[in-house]
C-alpha cells in the first residue's frame, strides 16, 4: 500500500500526539479485589486521565513532566487537593512490564494492575445484580 506524503505526515503527527498526551491514562486496581467502576473510593480503582490523577477522595494535576533517562518513566510535580486540603508533591510514574503502573512517592512505591474493559463491565453488572 502506498500512501501520499500528506497522509503519511498527518498519520505521523497524529500518532506522535497520542504517544505524548496521556501516556499513563487508564484505570488501575488498588488491590486484586478492587471494583474498577468505583473511581477514587476505598475498595475501588485509581484513574489517570488527561494528566489528572484521581486517587482515593483526592485528585492531583500532573504538572511539569520530566522524562527519566533510559527508563519508561516520567517524574511529575503533583498539585493535589482532597478532603479540604491542598498539597504539592513529586511522583514518578512508570509503565510496568505487565501493562500495569508503578508509582513512586517520596518513601513509598506502589504497583497497580490495569483494569480491562471487561473488568469495568463485569463490575458494573455485578453491582446492578446485587441491588
Amino acid at each position: 500500500m502506498v500512501r501520499s506524503l500528506p497522509a503519511l505526515i498527518a498519520a505521523t503527527v497524529f500518532s506522535a500526539g497520542i504517544a505524548q498526551a496521556g501516556a499513563f491514562d487508564g484505570i488501575f486496581r488498588q488491590t486484586a479485589e478492587s471494583d474498577c467502576t468505583l473511581i477514587g473510593q476505598d475498595g475501588g480503582a485509581l484513574k489517570i486521565e488527561d494528566d489528572v490523577f484521581f486517587g482515593v477522595e483526592s485528585q492531583c494535576n500532573m504538572a511539569n513532566p520530566t522524562d527519566v533517562r533510559d527508563m519508561d518513566a516520567v517524574l511529575y510535580d503533583m498539585e493535589c487537593s482532597g478532603e479540604g486540603t491542598t498539597w504539592i508533591a513529586r511522583a514518578l510514574f512508570m509503565h510496568a512490564a505487565d501493562d500495569g503502573l508503578i508509582m513512586v512517592w517520596n518513601g513509598f512505591a506502589f504497583k497497580y494492575d490495569r483494569c480491562t474493559e471487561g473488568d469495568v463491565v463485569d463490575s458494573a453488572v455485578d453491582s446492578e445484580t446485587a441491588e
